[in-house]
């Protein structure tokens, strides 16, 4: 029963990676990141794919190892969510246009205070 569900929410995690790729206050390596997680558990070879995957395999093996986030990946997340909130600011009413302010500060603090690779 556990390596369905696994399968499943690996699944799910990799769709909203994809979605994250074009909606800035949605990170993708994160979801990524669990998707591994739960294929490490249920499909060892989408597993495999994810970690020799060019672009997001080091982020997701520097977590595994390291709990480490690298800095060029802290720099674009910084940028996107910085670009959300002000295009929040000022395209949403209010009280809207401060959610996206209240999801980023502590997201950037959590992922800054993360050791960089």
């Amino acid at each position: 029963m556990k390596t369905p569900v696994f399968r499943a929410l690996g699944l799910v995690s990799v769709a909203l990676g994809l979605i994250g790729v074009v909606l800035p206050l949605l990170p993708t390596t994160p979801f990524l990141i669990l998707a591994a997680y739960f294929f490490a558990r249920s499909h060892p070879e989408w597993e495999a794919k994810l970690l020799a995957h060019p672009s997001v395999g080091p982020a997701i093996r520097a977590w595994r190892d390291h709990r480490a986030i690298p800095r060029v990946a802290k720099r674009t997340a910084a940028l996107l969510m910085a670009i959300s909130v002000v295009t929040a600011w000022f395209g949403l009413p209010e009280p809207w246009r401060y959610l996206p302010l209240l999801v980023a500060v502590p997201l950037l603090g959590w992922m800054w205070s993360r050791p960089s690779v």
